[in-house]
């Protein structure tokens, strides 16, 4: 039976370049880089955690369907935005939502939409 969530798989035609994006934009590490040349590498914050595995769908071919948004926690995300806008993402700076948190929304390279939230959806 199922025993542990693993991750979100992403497909892409750059597998170096998503994962610079998340590695060296965002700050998100990459403490696995397998298979060689960037034909897989995890995103995360610890290897035994869940992550993102980035795949090169040149040779694995792409599984992704629908649409993805991945969310990402922050302590202070007007601190976070404003290293992120001098590292050159363009994106709108972050609002505060109904339910009290603050979030900031905008796409990787390769579409996928990303959420930075300061504050959780539930208490």
């Amino acid at each position: 039976m199922i025993s542990s969530f693993e991750g979100i798989n992403l497909y892409t035609k750059d597998t170096a370049a998503l994962a610079k994006f998340y590695a060296e934009l965002l700050g998100v590490p990459v403490p696995f880089e397998g298979f060689g040349n960037y034909d897989g590498a995890k995103i995360g914050f610890d290897r035994g955690l869940p992550g993102l595995i980035i795949w090169d769908e040149n040779k694995w071919g792409k599984h992704t369907t629908g649409v993805v948004n991945l969310v990402f926690s922050c302590s202070s995300l007007d601190e976070t935005y404003e290293q992120l806008k001098a590292r050159g993402l363009d994106c709108q700076p972050p609002a505060t939502m109904e339910y009290g948190g603050k979030e900031m929304n905008f796409r990787d390279p390769d579409g996928n939409g990303i959420t930075l939230l300061e504050g959780a959806y539930c208490a």
